[in-house]
């Protein structure tokens, strides 16, 4: 009797295009060469200890089972308060506010939710590497518009050159990842005007809503009654309050778009953890605790600055999130990519190519820091970086 030899059936990519992201190849070097790792953007230090009791409370208290689809009432109830609160709009907790398992997954659900097979999505590029993806996971193309070189400010004349019938929807992020601007109240007005005479959606990426600096504030969404109309709203708690290995964020839209959302919500994530609901809920009770993040990070961001100040690099402005920018030129003439791995091998400090970014890379000559770490983290840095 012949035996078959078994072996692992051939299947065809959803994502031929994807492999191994940047920021994982980069953190992997870091950890390798033992780099400050200044690359990926978390945070290198603890939460407020009252979260984290407020957590454990839930857990002890028998929170532990599942809650509703949406998320738990009392913690959808904080969020519409908070949004009223800061912007101005008041949303529904029970039909227009959904909790989810972190923005990467609310980013997704939400494209699954409105995107259809041969539909157009504009992203502005540089942007966050999930957006395209999870275009081409829901049939769609990503059409990619650049924001300015040099001010990554939005080039409304080319958003409107590529608004066609086939648009389905525009990812706007700010604050912005990676670029750190930070759109005004003027850009949030031309793009109403953009949109107004079109059915186009809104996916507004706001997880850094709270680190806005130098007295500015944030452009919210949620602020512009008529894209807020027609907008998916996103932000986290993960990086609000310094927890980003929880992979809990939310979502508000109005109820027709959140009733698609949860559609999609229901089936992909079902829910997200129980106490950890209820441990935010109970701490956002004390709105301080988001209103100081502008003064926290502002500081941070501030002497990371001044530490660089003196190098032969060259600061791109930081208006918002806890990135900053950096034009190496008068260093190096190598690629991004080069620099960057360079950087972390021999330097001892590990950042991102800005040209990571882009479909098919663009090359600037800049990279990306992140100064959500500690005093002592940013200052063993910027010695290294000093060597320059």
């Amino acid at each position: 009797m012949t035996t078959a030899t078994a072996r692992t059936p051939a299947i065809t990519s959803r994502l031929p295009n994807v492999g191994t992201t940047i920021f994982t190849v980069m953190s992997a070097l870091a950890q390798q060469h033992g780099a400050v790792n200044l690359g990926q953007g978390f945070p290198d230090f603890d939460c407020d200890p009252r979260l984290l009791d407020a957590v454990s409370a839930a857990m002890r208290g028998g929170l532990n089972q599942y809650p509703p689809m949406a998320g738990v009432p009392v913690l959808r109830e904080a969020v519409a308060a908070k949004i009223e609160s800061l912007y101005g709009r008041r949303y529904d907790a029970g039909s227009e506010i959904t909790i989810t398992a972190g923005a990467t997954q609310a980013i997704i659900t939400a494209i699954l939710a409105i995107v259809h097979p041969g539909d157009e999505v504009i992203v502005l590029d540089p942007c966050y590497d999930s957006y395209e993806p999870n275009i081409e996971l829901a049939g769609g193309r990503a059409v990619h518009v650049p924001l300015v070189p040099g001010t990554f400010r939005p080039d409304f004349a080319r958003i409107a050159a590529a608004l066609s019938p086939k648009t389905r929807a525009i990812i706007v992020n700010t604050p912005h990842n990676p670029s750190a601007t930070v759109w005004t109240t003027q850009d949030m007005q031309r793009l109403a005007e953009l949109l107004r005479p079109t059915d186009v959606l809104l996916i507004a990426d706001e997880v850094y809503e709270h680190m806005v600096y130098d007295g500015v504030r944030h452009e919210s969404v949620a602020r512009h009654e008529e894209l807020a109309q027609r907008a998916f709203i996103v932000s986290s708690f993960g990086k609000t309050y310094h927890v980003t290995g929880w992979k809990v964020g939310y979502v508000a839209a109005p109820a027709a778009l959140t009733a698609e959302f949860r559609k999609v919500h229901q089936f992909n994530v079902f829910t997200v953890n129980t106490p950890m609901q209820h441990g935010l809920a109970a701490f956002m009770a004390d709105a301080s605790h988001h209103l100081s993040l502008p003064a926290f990070y502002q500081r941070k961001r501030d002497l990371f600055r001044a530490g660089l100040a003196g190098s032969r690099f060259t600061l791109l402005p930081s208006e918002g999130s806890y990135f900053q920018c950096v034009d190496y030129s008068a260093i190096s003439d190598e690629t991004e990519e080069s620099f960057c791995r360079r950087l972390t091998t021999q330097v001892g400090v590990a950042a991102i190519p800005l040209s990571a970014f882009y479909q098919g890379g663009f090359e600037q000559r800049i990279v990306r820091f992140c100064f959500a770490k500690k005093d002592e983290t940013l200052n063993l840095a910027l010695e290294r970086l000093a060597a320059l």
